[in-house]
């Protein structure tokens, strides 16, 4: 290879690995200001205390084998299962043959964890702006259940490799996915609380893709132009996120004032806030996938294999390889 040419290799490799990181700076802003956004408009303001409190109450409507598997389905998450859930996420990175990959992924969902519960019990508070009852008045923000919903989500999404990430996204993504619907069905938490969760996730998340990024450690998988993964996995998730929208939207427009104290007005907007908290989660769900599109994390078999061609750039951990799917 002539010197011109290995510069110019060279120069592409920085080019890709700027972009890969400005996928993920790109996703730590959106997460930031899906937080504050959340918490400044429906905690910090009268009229948003007061939609998610009519929607709560709303909530009170729905029937009792619903409520019934939506407090199942929650009571599953305890800290028993986060321990088991945190044990495959370490044992599937250690079989990866990667250390840095299994703490990045544990890290993922530890971290998203801790700092939802620090926002939640010390930071951020829940100023009394409007009259309510003693169970609408304290402090749910931001939820955790949806946080280790879509911490896990985050972190399989991260062990799994090209090949295997259509597979493990639409059977994880569709659990997450339905927890957060499932904290409003159950009155356990507000949309505000599932949305700020997913901003949470969605700035750890991409932090840890940064850390192993700048390890040396993600590289690029071309494809051999198969994309079965995209039709039956993206594309339904994408369709749910814009049929979710409109109809949630149709709601809310349907129903005019939204803070009229009356039974149909309050079930309204429960139906139209528990859609959203779904789409919240599916949007993280995309955002995720995008920001890993075509990228995996290589294992140190394939770094011995392709070490003695010569050191590796930064942030291009090998050569694009090809992988069937």
């Amino acid at each position: 290879m002539t010197g011109g040419s290995t510069r110019a290799a060279e120069h592409d490799h920085a080019s890709a690995a700027r972009a890969r990181e400005r996928r993920w700076w790109l996703l730590v802003a959106v997460g930031a200001l899906v937080v504050v956004a959340s918490y400044v408009g429906l905690v910090l303001t009268p009229a948003g205390q007061a939609v998610e409190n009519a929607a709560l109450r709303g909530a009170d409507q729905v029937g009792a084998q619903a409520r019934t598997d939506s407090d199942e389905a929650l009571a599953s998450i305890t800290v028993a299962s986060l321990a088991v859930a945190c044990a495959v996420i370490a044992v599937v990175g250690l079989l990866r043959r990667s250390i840095p990959l299994a703490t990045a992924a544990l890290g993922t969902v530890v971290a998203s964890l801790l700092v939802t519960e620090v926002l939640k019990r010390v930071v951020l508070p829940r100023p009394a702006l409007v009259e309510a009852s003693a169970a609408y008045t304290g402090n749910s923000f931001p939820s955790g259940h949806t946080t280790i919903a879509l911490g896990v989500l985050a972190a399989a999404l991260l062990l799994a490799t090209w090949r295997s990430r259509g597979v493990v996204m639409f059977f994880v993504a569709s659990w997450a996915v339905a927890i957060a619907g499932y904290t409003i069905t159950s009155k356990w938490h507000r949309l505000s609380d599932t949305l700020g969760s997913a901003g949470i996730v969605l700035v750890v998340a991409s932090l840890a893709a940064l850390w192993l990024h700048r390890r040396g450690l993600v590289r690029r998988v071309e494809t051999g132009g198969h994309r079965a993964r995209i039709w039956l996995v993206v594309v339904p998730l994408a369709l749910s996120l814009l049929v979710g929208v409109g109809l949630a939207a149709v709601l809310l427009v349907a129903t005019g004032d939204l803070l009229d104290r009356d039974p149909v007005t309050e079930d309204n907007v429960f139906l139209a806030f528990q859609l959203l908290a779904g789409v919240g989660s599916v949007a993280t769900t995309l955002a995720l996938w995008w920001s890993w599109h075509r990228l995996e994390v290589a294992t140190p078999p394939d770094d011995v294999t392709r070490r003695p061609l010569g050191r590796t750039p930064p942030g291009d951990c090998s050569t694009p390889t090809r992988s069937a799917t």
